[in-house]
């Protein structure tokens, strides 16, 4: 994360309200060697305790939680983009690049098989309510038997949400009208992820 202070904010709640609407992280784990590292989409509870997402059996995260419960950082990603200097309209200024993320940090261990069913009926369900007015999918749909065979190939896992960090790097360094300037500039012109929502944070900063 962004050491400056100017960058983190945002309380814990908007920190944990931007992870559970993104939903999707990357999931790393500290080994002897390069850290472990997995995609994946997660469903965070209300209290911002918990963190439910399942991995592929053979997964090697998912290997080392049979020896037990491990610390792992859950870190979700926001809009980014690249920052050009005559953005601010001001002398003196370097290219950066603006973004948004939050880290999860906590205890990662496996949850027992039998939950597992449950814990993708909610994934489902949660995903495919954003897209409504879609008749949603179900996996009741399934031809039976294959589901059961496809779940025998992962595994539940729970995150236990220790700590939660966010950086909102939006140029908050920068006096108002240069700030709003280089917004718009990445309304028009940015490239990155999601640089549409990045430019409405740079305009309407979150309150701390």
């Amino acid at each position: 994360m962004h050491p400056n202070p100017i960058y983190r904010g945002p309380p814990r709640d908007r920190n944990l309200e931007f992870a559970r609407e993104r939903g999707f992280g990357l999931l790393a784990l500290s080994t002897e060697g390069a850290p472990l590292l997995s995609h994946v989409p997660f469903l965070l509870n209300d209290e911002g305790t918990e963190a439910e997402l399942h991995l592929v059996r053979s997964n090697p995260i998912a290997r080392l939680l049979k020896k037990g419960p491990q610390v792992a950082r859950l870190a979700v990603s926001g809009g980014d983009t690249y920052i050009s200097p005559d953005w601010y309209d001001l002398p003196d200024q370097v290219p950066t690049w603006n973004y948004v993320a939050v880290h999860l940090t906590g205890s990662l261990e496996l949850m027992p098989e039998t939950g597992l069913r449950d814990l993708l009926d909610r994934q489902s369900a949660h995903y495919e309510g954003r897209l409504l007015p879609k008749t949603p999918w179900t996996t009741a749909k399934m031809t039976p038997g294959v589901m059961e065979k496809m779940m025998r190939m992962i595994v539940p896992c729970r995150l236990a949400v220790a700590e939660v960090d966010g950086t909102w790097k939006l140029g908050q360094n920068k006096p108002e009208a240069a700030r709003l300037a280089a917004a718009g500039e990445v309304g028009a012109h940015g490239f990155g992820c999601d640089t549409s929502q990045l430019a409405a944070l740079m305009q309407d900063l979150p309150e701390d």
